[in-house]
């Protein structure tokens, strides 16, 4: 299952991103050792650290405080073995594979976490780039709610805004005003609209502006 795993990686289909994208951070990993990780995976076994350096324009000291953290996971490890009759330096990345099959055999649903990608994609009618996909879990590393969220994305779709700089702007406002779910949402906007008749000529809506 292991080497099935493994070849299914290396093929460098379209399942190599998503594998890696909606599961490293269960790895304990950031994107610095995400990027290091994608290229050891990629560039097969033998380590050279000076190329690897050159390659990914990342300082030697650098890089070798990254894979040492990948090391303390538990997910690369340096090993002497004979290449061509030379013993050499080669990773062995057999950890990563058997922790990225125990998390993708776990029963915890990872559909639910793609869902919000895919319907931010199909709101934009683009791809997200990495950028975005960092953000967006940025979003849920906060605490902040999947629901929350998706009506920030539906609220800045209503106001013809594709962007993700907008939609933080909305989420900040809404975290002011202590606003969670749609019923909160909905309860402040009947609010406003409450005394917006009572004052037309004062009061003008504007999530980015409105301030209690």
């Amino acid at each position: 299952m292991i080497n099935k795993l493994e070849q299914i990686i290396k093929n460098k289909d379209v399942v190599i991103p998503n594998l890696l994208f909606y599961n490293y951070r269960k790895l304990n990993m950031n994107a610095e050792e995400l990027i290091l990780l994608s290229y050891l995976i990629n560039e097969g076994q033998c380590f050279n650290p000076k190329k690897i350096s050159l390659d990914l324009s990342i300082p030697l000291g650098e890089l070798m405080e990254t894979l040492e953290h990948l090391k303390e996971l538990d997910l690369v490890q340096i090993e002497l073995k004979k290449v061509n009759n030379v013993r050499a330096e080669v990773i062995n990345m057999e950890g990563f594979y058997n922790k990225l099959l125990k998390l993708l055999m776990d029963d915890e649903p990872k559909d639910n976490s793609s869902k919000i990608f895919d319907t931010f994609e199909h709101e934009f009618g683009r791809t997200l780039s990495p950028m975005e996909y960092e953000i967006i879990n940025a979003w849920k590393d906060n605490n902040i709610e999947e629901e929350t969220i998706l009506l920030a994305l539906k609220e800045a779709v209503y106001n013809g805004v594709n962007n993700l700089r907008y939609i933080d702007k909305i989420l900040n406002e809404w975290a002011k005003k202590g606003i969670k779910t749609k019923d909160d949402l909905e309860n402040n906007k009947r609010n406003f609209s409450s005394v917006k008749k009572e004052y037309p000529q004062e009061v003008d809506y504007d999530w980015l502006n409105d301030e209690e």
